[in-house]
């Protein structure tokens, strides 16, 4: 390996969500430091249902806080948006048409246009841009997961996450069970010792096909591909990647955020069949391996009348626990504990923009989820590759490849739909 390469030791091992120490007031606006405040501005960059939703949230954080700037690639999408939120919050979410920006290249305009904290709500292909952008502006970031689609990507959201800590901006990730009041109880529980030593997890995300949208007349290659990015790894990364790193990141959460060393895995299209469906998989099966010979297990799919499920089944050696992500009733059982969770329940959406906003106003220190976030990512990229390629991969491969999905250039024109991975023929493009 060469100076340059990055390595799985480059992942600070943290399972904590807020950095430690004193909030660095040095690198938040005025209004943060002042018995005065000025309202907090707000971008969105992505105004879909997600991207709606996490505004809602972000102007239920704070009543100090509007929708200052909106940016979106379809200027229907970011109508409908501003529509929605208006219906709800009134004038704190209209926005002039001047701060209305439409385009690839809104998200720069929105973070040039005088704002505090920007909500990242794009498909994950932008995403390390996006990220980059806003933190060399000094601004506040709210990320939706996933991170990038790519190892390059995560290279990118690696390198912000560092700049971001030197300017003492805060930096949330949309990996939500981390905001989770009762998986927060029982992970600290784990981290604590209750089950002894944390032996192997497995994680299911059994789900649903997701939205299509067939090609309408008008629609260039690149507009009918955004407008159903999820079916494309160039704009989703693959529902492993884009879904089911939810159940990745609690699988890296249980091992302490201990990056694995390689992944093996199995995966394909079996009911995928319209044009609409892209060049996705639609299961994946992974098996993570670790230094010390531990094993993580993940399966996922999104397939019509089949049974979903959505667990995390971890053992240790003195016990089990089991997480429930749709019960919210995490549990812990062996000789030595049976624990449940018994406090509050708060939604944690809310949580995440309730946290971030009093970061922003320096009541509580700066929170920067970039190491974990950026190995989650990286950690479900692996697996997909792991599954394109049929090979055994290495972490770190994987995360040095080559590989930069997607074109080198962005404009409504044609484009056409990449090949799907063939196991045994598909290779990772090693640095």
């Amino acid at each position: 390996m060469n100076e340059n390469d990055v390595t799985r030791r480059d992942f600070v091992k943290t399972a904590t969500v807020a950095a430690a120490g004193a909030t660095a007031l040095s690198g938040l606006p005025a209004w943060a430091v002042q018995e005065n405040r000025e309202p907090i501005k707000i971008g969105c960059i992505g105004c879909g249902g997600r991207g709606t939703s996490a505004v809602n949230q972000a102007l239920n954080a704070s009543e100090n806080s509007v929708i200052w700037a909106l940016g979106d690639a379809f200027e229907d999408r970011l109508t409908s948006s501003m529509n929605t939120l208006v219906g709800e919050k009134g004038d704190r979410a209209e926005v002039p048409k001047e701060r209305r920006f439409v385009g690839f290249d809104a998200y720069q305009k929105v973070i040039d246009s005088g704002v505090d904290v920007v909500i990242l709500t794009t498909p994950p292909h932008f995403r390390p841009q996006h990220i980059a952008a806003a933190v060399k502006a000094k601004k506040h970031v709210f990320c939706e997961k996933p991170m990038a689609v790519d190892g390059s990507g995560v290279r990118r959201v690696m390198e912000s996450a560092k700049l971001a800590k030197e300017n003492g901006t805060n930096l949330m990730s949309g990996f939500c069970w981390r905001y989770n009041y009762p998986l927060r109880g029982v992970y600290e529980q784990l981290h604590n010792g209750a089950i002894g030593d944390v032996r192997s997890a497995f994680s299911t995300y059994y789900s649903s096909p997701l939205w299509r949208k067939p090609r309408k007349d008008g629609w260039s290659d690149m507009e009918w591909q955004m407008r159903n990015w999820v079916h494309f790894d160039w704009l989703s990364g693959d529902h492993i990647v884009e879904q089911a790193c939810h159940s990745v990141d609690k699988l890296n959460w249980a091992m302490n955020n201990e990056p694995p060393v390689s992944a093996t895995a199995v995966g394909g299209r079996e009911m995928h069949t319209a044009l609409e469906t892209g060049n996705v998989y639609d299961h994946f099966g992974v098996v993570y391996e670790y230094a010390d010979g531990r094993r993580a297990h993940l399966h996922c799919r999104q397939m019509p009348f089949c049974y979903n499920d959505n667990n995390d089944f971890i053992v240790g050696a003195n016990g089990i626990c089991n997480v429930n992500a749709w019960t919210g009733s995490p549990d812990l059982i062996g000789p030595n504990t049976n624990w449940k969770y018994e406090g509050e329940q708060p939604n944690m959406y809310q949580v995440e923009h309730n946290e971030l906003f009093e970061a922003i106003r320096g009541d509580r220190p700066t929170i920067n989820d970039g190491d974990f976030m950026a190995q989650s990512t990286m950690m479900s990229i692996l697996g997909r590759e792991a599954a394109y390629t049929g090979q055994r991969v290495m972490f770190e491969d994987a995360l040095n490849s080559t590989t930069v999905l997607g074109p080198k250039e962005y404009a409504f024109t044609d484009y056409a739909i990449p090949e799907v991975a063939t196991p045994g023929k598909t290779k990772l493009n090693r640095a």
